[in-house]
């Protein structure tokens, strides 16, 4: 049975960066499948997409909705993706995002299969010996997060030379805000990023923790490159529709270039809410680089890809609309 060109399978589609990649595909006209075993993604995030609940490691399954769905081009999300987490447990990471993204690719050669964007990350390429980052910057990872994304990044040359896949590995900084309409945002238990963790704090939640004041930055917390949600998934639709015209086989950064530290989240935060963020001095966490910041000049010449919100307030106003019309994420729905 032939592909159908328009349409597309999102693994970890019900998360958190899959479901506004799938929210923006169905909006572009594609037919989305989406594989999730929900153990973090939610099913309500899903917007006119199919869902099949299934484990990308679970290789006859994943053949299965290649070849009956008629899947022309795998869109791929499904990971995890705790820094901190990694460093404590590498064997579940290992296990999850290399075994399981290889069981998706060795699924994709079987049944011909050869269009993969990949959900990378900038944790490849560990401390900055420079900034911005390009994407010829040394990939170096610090911790197994970042070897795993490595890992799979260094593994697809090699399906593309044997099989003929061709590849897009997207590099993202820090995914931040949420979908403007309110539909879909961000819901991860537990909480692990510094936006949505900061809200909780000023709606009565846990109190935010800010993890050392140590480091060689202007106020002494780490500085991270805030992208917005809704342009990375633009970023996936762009590099898709690159690779089915060009076949040609590459990776890009997506960040805004510029750098934002913890504590200017926090002021952010505040103005956009008008109430004060509790918080406290914690120890550094593991693996953590001072700086990350990217270089997005390759995605805008050759995606012709432009975050369309590219202040900070404006990435943390989305994600506020979102949690008050949400306030105990997918599982309660507050009218605006």
């Amino acid at each position: 049975m032939a592909a159908d060109s328009r349409r597309i399978l999102v693994t970890g589609g019900a998360g958190y960066i899959g479901s506004h990649a799938a929210k923006a595909l169905t909006q572009a006209g594609y037919d989305v499948v989406v594989l999730d075993n929900l153990v973090a993604g939610h099913r309500e995030a899903l917007r006119n997409a199919e869902l099949i609940e299934g484990d990308i490691g679970d290789v006859a399954l994943v053949r299965q909705v290649l070849r009956d769905r008629r899947i022309s081009a795998v869109m791929h999300f499904a990971a995890l993706l705790d820094v901190g987490m990694s460093v404590r447990d590498p064997a579940g990471y290992y296990r999850n995002n290399v075994m399981g993204t290889l069981g998706v690719l060795e699924a994709m050669a079987a049944e011909s299969v050869r269009l993969f964007v990949f959900s990378s990350t900038c944790a490849t390429y560990g401390e900055p010996i420079e900034t911005p980052i390009a994407e010829t910057h040394p990939q170096r990872p610090i911790n197994s997060y970042g070897e795993t994304k490595l890992a799979i990044e260094r593994a697809l040359p090699h399906f593309e030379r044997a099989y003929g896949m061709h590849s897009v590995a997207l590099r993202y900084f820090n995914a931040a805000g949420a979908d403007p309409d309110g539909e879909i945002g961000e819901d991860h238990s537990p909480e692990i990023h510094l936006i949505p963790r900061a809200i909780h704090a000023v709606t009565g939640g846990e109190g935010l923790q800010v993890f050392g004041d140590d480091y060689p930055t202007p106020d002494g917390t780490c500085l991270r490159d805030y992208v917005h949600v809704v342009d990375l998934a633009d970023a996936h639709l762009k590099a898709l529709e690159a690779l089915a015209d060009t076949a040609r086989s590459t990776a890009y950064n997506l960040g805004t270039g510029t750098p934002h530290s913890v504590r200017e989240v926090i002021d952010a935060v505040e103005r956009v809410t008008e109430r004060r963020v509790p918080w406290t001095l914690g120890p550094r966490r593991a693996g953590d680089p001072a700086v990350l910041y990217a270089s997005s000049r390759k995605a805008h010449a050759e995606l012709h890809w432009t975050p369309r919100f590219a202040d900070l307030d404006s990435i943390v106003r989305t994600a506020w609309t979102w949690h008050q019309r949400h306030p105990n994420g997918y599982r309660s729905t507050a009218q605006p």
